[in-house]
């Protein structure tokens, strides 16, 4: 296993060092890999968290954006700079589990041999520890995008996600796109796969996303996929010889 992964976070103190070490436990059969967070203009203790972890985790990379650039841009920051082929990326509350990272890559590689087109394994939580609310808000919106965009994810809300580092790279980026990553993989030729994963209430803190927040962003963000969706072009290429 040679595998980056991605853990954005925007003031996540009290939740750093437990995450890492989970991290370094998961990763402990890894060939290699990396740890990448990124920092997107925290306000509490993240950074020097962060640095205190840096001290006795030498598998850890930390970037900073020195202002909140949102989640999308935080992953898309870690990804592009992640050494190895293969993405595994976390949210930083410490609800995903790491310990799910080696089954998920596993399961990648083993659906590649009869489908080479598998860009992406997508977690889904399907045993949830979160407000009746937003359990409520988050089943809606996943229905609503999953029908009018038809990409058979039930969860595309879940940070734990293991894809191909290039192939993400060319999709379209754009604020949000972290919530509509199957349906543009698809979109771009490939193929997802949605695997049950444990989720775990959260440690410390709350929340920096909230409800309705992320209803109006979704609205308009799923407008915005859906005429992706209507103008791309999948061509069949074949090169031709002589002979």
């Amino acid at each position: 296993m040679k595998i980056s992964i991605v853990v954005p976070v925007h003031n996540e103190a009290g939740n750093i060092l437990p995450l890492i070490e989970e991290i370094e436990a998961a990763m402990a059969q890894a060939e290699a890999y990396e740890i990448i967070y990124v920092n997107d203009g925290s306000r509490d203790r993240t950074e020097t968290e962060l640095k205190e972890a840096m001290q006795r985790c030498k598998a850890l990379r930390v970037i900073r954006h020195r202002q909140s650039c949102g989640q999308s841009t935080a992953v898309r920051s870690g990804v592009k700079a992640a050494a190895y082929p293969w993405i595994a990326t976390l949210d930083g509350d410490g609800q995903n589990d790491p310990a799910d990272i080696p089954r998920l890559y596993e399961t990648l590689l083993e659906k590649n041999l009869n489908n080479d087109n598998l860009w992406m394994i997508a977690g889904w939580r399907n045993k949830r520890y979160d407000s009746k609310w937003r359990l409520f808000s988050s089943k809606f919106a996943n229905a609503v995008r999953s029908t009018l965009l038809g990409d058979n994810t039930p969860d595309t809300g879940c940070g734990l996600k293991v894809f191909s580092r290039d192939k993400f790279l060319e999709l379209p980026y754009f604020d949000h796109m972290h919530r509509f990553l199957p349906a543009l993989v698809i979109r771009a030729g490939g193929a997802v796969v949605s695997e049950p994963v444990n989720h775990r209430p959260r440690g410390v803190g709350v929340s920096n996303y909230g409800t309705l927040d992320r209803l109006w962003a979704g609205i308009t963000d799923l407008l915005g996929v859906i005429w992706l969706q209507k103008r791309a072009k999948l061509p069949e290429i074949n090169e031709i010889e002589l002979g």
